[in-house]
């Protein structure tokens, strides 16, 4: 029998990248995507979308072990090469993970989420998910596009303390 969390989350987040087309390289990468941005774009760089105490959706709470309704850190932001947005990142911190381990995280400004996770050998990665989310999708509510978007999302652990990381890909990146 399922838990009340287990069952807020998304069935359609896949293990597995369904896409073999252009995005697929993207989708797997397992190394930090700030990195491979970094090394691609001739001028990256964070702009802000929002950073606030907010109620994470239903699934996202569950993943992280949250009562539904439990607000949280939510940050969204663009990354971008220059003018052109090229990803939107959305990540989720539990209150007691502002607290404990990723404490500095929620000052992080206009600074890449992905150089604090992956400069941590302490931080663990859980497996990626994958979907692709439709116009409309709750996820992609600041992120004015007509199109669905690739994306993927996965959970950061360190010292016990979880951060959700969510990742949806525009087609300008595969111009890089």
């Amino acid at each position: 029998m399922k838990t009340r969390l287990q069952r807020n989350i998304d069935p359609y987040w896949l293990p597995h990248p369904p896409c073999s087309g252009a995005f697929r390289h993207w989708l797997v990468e397992e190394g930090s995507l700030t990195r491979r941005l970094q090394a691609c774009c001739k001028h990256f760089t964070v702009r802000n979308v929002r950073q606030s105490w907010a109620r994470p959706l239903p699934d996202e709470a569950a993943l992280l072990g949250l009562r539904p309704g439990t607000a949280a850190w939510v940050r969204e932001v663009w990354l971008h090469d220059g003018d052109v947005p090229l990803v939107f990142a959305r990540s989720i911190l539990p209150r007691s993970s502002m607290r404990g381990a990723w404490r500095k995280l929620g000052s992080l400004g206009s600074r890449p989420l992905g150089e604090a996770l992956f400069a941590d050998a302490r931080v663990m990665r859980r497996p990626l998910a994958y979907r692709k989310l439709r116009p409309g999708h709750p996820v992609l509510k600041n992120v004015a596009r007509n199109k669905a978007l690739w994306a993927r999302r996965s959970v950061f652990v360190r010292a016990g303390h979880a951060i959700l990381v969510t990742e949806a890909f525009l087609p300008e990146v595969l111009a890089l």
